[in-house]
């Protein structure tokens, strides 16, 4: 086994911290006993986290008990929420490792800008379908991080702490749990945040009800009977949804950008929580723009997937940030270039990726218009929302 890094040091003390559960060798050893009790570091990766959380579970497995209830949940669920597992375990070395689990489940929403009332994000599973029956059989599994979408390796755990490195491209000839991210939480929570940083800016300000003043918003406001007009998606298809097939599905979310009523450059968020698997064709029949809320007859759309490590408080703050320099002209600006300026270079490996984007997109728009970076194409149609 390599020499284990400060960082990866500290990590593995907060998984393993007051449980000895792995008696590793050489360095990873000696962190464990000097970091005890440690707590995650601010600027902890959730895939250092992911990775000093694997390598726990890995060596927890050589307890039989353990072992066995850990094997019979997963074959149970293709996912599985791992702090409640551990904190369940009616095995002392299930229960030895919660503690452990627990930190390491806080750091990674503290990693990822979330709250700490999000609930569990951690999960494990089989790295493929496959393996079921070998796992079932009773072969002892390794235990290795979700990897990135740029790796071509990843590296899996044995229980004695031996790191094994497996390429992402190929099944491995025995089974592999995942240790990995609840993405559908973590993009839902996430754009929470970043709802809520772009409220406290006046960027996502609502279209007013009824009874207000139409002067400053148009004569389009809208009243209690005329409904709103929207874009709808009736399909879409992507030929990379920026994710390793060993990783599992996709967390893919939209942000739609353009100016707002009040003249101010706004953005709203769209889940698209279907679109997780690469060359296939989804028909969601979802609103992706609601025209009400903007002030030109032009939108653009910036389709994303969180690739692990999304820090959505630092993505609102950079989002924000740079949307604040924009005015009205008193012409339609496209936006979409603007908010891919304000991610950060160092977010383009492990973080939110660019999947696509869609320029000009009008209320007339209808037919399948392909993404500008060649890597999706959507086919919409306007769509008016009768009032109730």
């Amino acid at each position: 086994m390599s020499a284990t890094t400060p960082l990866r040091a500290t990590l593995i003390g907060v998984v393993l911290s007051a449980t000895a559960l792995i008696p590793l060798q050489g360095t990873a050893s000696a962190a464990q006993n000097d970091t005890a009790g440690a707590s995650v570091p601010p600027a902890a990766s959730v895939a250092g986290i992911e990775d000093a959380t694997a390598l726990a579970l890995a060596g927890s497995l050589a307890d039989p008990a353990w072992q066995r209830q850990v094997r019979t949940a997963v074959l149970a669920a293709d996912s599985v929420d791992l702090p409640a597992l551990t904190g369940g375990s009616t095995t002392s070395r299930g229960k030895r490792l919660a503690a452990g689990v627990a930190a390491a489940d806080r750091g990674v929403a503290a990693a990822k800008g979330l709250g700490g009332d999000i609930g569990s994000l951690l999960r494990v599973g089989l790295a493929d379908p496959s393996m079921e029956a070998r796992l079932a059989g009773g072969t002892t599994p390794w235990v290795a991080a979700a990897p990135s979408d740029d790796a071509s390796t990843f590296t899996a755990y044995d229980s004695r702490g031996t790191a094994h490195e497996l390429p992402v491209d190929a099944v491995p000839d025995r089974p592999v749990y995942l240790v990995d991210v609840d993405g559908a939480k973590a993009v839902t929570e996430g754009l929470k945040v970043v709802n809520e940083a772009l409220e406290a800016k006046g960027l996502d300000v609502p279209v007013p009800a009824a009874g207000l003043s139409s002067s400053a918003y148009g004569a389009v406001a809208p009243t209690a009977t005329t409904g709103i007009d929207t874009t709808l998606i009736n399909s879409v298809r992507l030929s990379d949804v920026k994710e390793p097939g060993i990783k599992g599905d996709a967390e893919i979310f939209t942000l739609v950008t353009g100016f707002g009523k009040d003249g101010k450059p706004r953005v709203d968020t769209v889940e698209m929580p279907y679109l997780n698997k690469a060359a296939t064709t989804y028909y969601p029949n979802q609103v992706l723009v609601n025209w009400s809320n903007y002030k030109y007859d032009m939108a653009d759309a910036v389709m994303m997937e969180d690739d692990g490590d999304t820090n959505y408080q630092a993505l609102a703050k950079s989002i924000v940030t740079i949307l604040l320099t924009i005015t009205d002209q008193g012409v339609y600006i496209p936006l979409a270039d603007a908010l891919l300026d304000a991610i950060p270079t160092s977010w383009w490996t492990d973080d939110p990726d660019y999947v696509d984007s869609w320029y000009t997109l009008a209320k007339s728009t209808k037919g399948t218009r392909n993404g500008a970076a060649a890597n999706g194409w959507m086919n919409v149609s306007p769509y008016y929302v009768p009032a109730l």
